[in-house]
């Protein structure tokens, strides 16, 4: 394989990799929708959802490692950065 044959190979798995990422990213974001929805339906209804793993994010947060508590959200939910720490700031 030449080193134009290289290039196309790269060329190739950069455009599959680029185009499944945008669509990781797309659901990802309809999914943040769905669930930011289902949490305004929770709230309307008066219906509060204990998440038991989620004790340990509140207890961080109750000792002050914010950073600590984003990271164990991130774990227990697999949520991304932003979307952690937005729901840890919700809790405070």
């Amino acid at each position: 394989m030449g080193i134009l044959g290289f290039f196309v190979l790269a060329m190739i798995v950069f455009a599959s990799y680029a185009g499944m990422e945008g669509r990781l990213g797309r659901t990802d974001r309809r999914i943040a929708r769905v669930e930011r929805k289902l949490d305004l339906i929770l709230d309307h209804l008066g219906i509060q959802q204990a998440e038991p793993e989620l004790e340990q994010v509140v207890a961080l947060l109750r000792d002050g490692r914010k950073i600590q508590a984003i990271k164990a959200y991130r774990e227990f939910t697999g949520a991304g950065l932003k979307e952690a720490k937005d729901a840890v700031e919700r809790m405070e």
